[in-house]
């Protein structure tokens, strides 16, 4: 009978699985070693219910206003929110007046130079406007710190790649920077950005002629 007990308490798939109360997890990546007292926060996927994650949307979203969030760069795809099960976060979170920057990137891949410039430069608006700024894909391991990390190397010309991978891991753990690809572009950042801005430059100067 001691086996019958003890199945008593087991929890069984039948019940229906309660929403996860934690509260939302966001680290604060400080730009202070680069300038201004501004932080970047980097943080998983808000309202993702997914295996076995179940967290509540409405709720996530609510705490994310609660630390003030004003923007929020969002670099999963649509078929990734679809997925996880927030077909319309962007939706809520532009309910909830927060400004969305969508910048869709596969996981586990690295966006082209254009592109990164494009975020890196919206990025810096929201910081220099000392607007509360969160970023974030799915696990906020990948896509988003590989982005924080190209932020930390595009404003502090001192900054190694190896350093701004090492804070990211700091901040949040080992994952950080997943892949391959996404490590070998950091490392090559500085010097695609320099030509692509010569490229960029040109064109210009070109045009204004």
């Amino acid at each position: 009978p001691g086996a019958m007990q003890a199945n008593e308490f087991d929890s069984s798939d039948e019940e229906p699985i309660q929403d996860d109360q934690t509260p939302f997890q966001i680290s604060w990546l400080a730009l202070s070693s680069v300038y201004c007292s501004q932080f970047l926060g980097v943080c998983s996927l808000p309202g993702c219910r997914f295996k076995d994650v179940r967290r509540n949307l409405q709720k996530d979203i609510e705490e994310l206003k609660g630390y003030g969030t004003q923007d929020i760069f969002v670099l999963c795809t649509r078929g990734e929110l679809s997925k996880y099960r927030v077909p319309n976060l962007l939706n809520s979170y532009q309910q909830h007046g927060i400004i969305v920057h969508h910048h869709p990137i596969p996981d586990g891949d690295t966006p082209d130079i254009a592109n990164c410039c494009t975020i890196l430069e919206e990025l810096r608006g929201c910081l220099e406007n000392n607007r509360k700024t969160l970023i974030h894909c799915y696990g906020g391991l990948g896509r988003s710190c590989l982005i924080a990390a190209c932020l930390l190397l595009q404003l502090s010309d001192a900054m190694e790649p190896q350093e701004a991978i090492e804070s990211l891991r700091d901040l949040r753990g080992s994952g950080a920077i997943q892949t391959i690809k996404q490590y070998n572009y950091l490392h090559d950042f500085r010097e695609n950005l320099a030509a692509h801005l010569s490229t960029k430059d040109a064109i210009l100067r070109s045009v204004s002629r």
